[in-house]
């Protein structure tokens, strides 16, 4: 598959708010999913418009740490403006944290 500029700026955008996280908690960050191919996300039942596709969001979990506390956590690094507003929900097992550039929560 040819990657293109975008996703590659994606990623990297993506990688660099995450550091700011991994920084903050001073932990690994395991990525469940990041970038999907489209035949990837509608096999695993992502929706059309998931920005997996678009490589701006990412699954995550840190070990040690509860979904709830790690969305508490972004949420905080949000309102201090050290990481990028952007969506963000929270799943028994992981949390979603993406790039979109606006404020979004689940």
């Amino acid at each position: 598959m040819l990657v293109t500029i975008e996703l590659r700026s994606n990623t990297k955008t993506l990688a660099k708010e995450l550091d700011v996280l991994r920084k903050e908690l001073g932990k690994p960050i395991k990525i469940n999913s990041a970038y999907r191919t489209p035949e990837h996300n509608h096999k695993v039942g992502g929706k059309k418009n998931s920005l997996h596709v678009q490589a701006k969001a990412a699954d995550i979990v840190v070990s040690g740490m509860t979904p709830k506390d790690v969305h508490a956590k972004i949420l905080d690094l949000i309102a201090c403006k050290k990481m990028a507003e952007g969506g963000l929900g929270l799943y028994n097992t992981f949390v979603h944290y993406d790039v979109r550039g606006y404020k979004a929560r689940w």
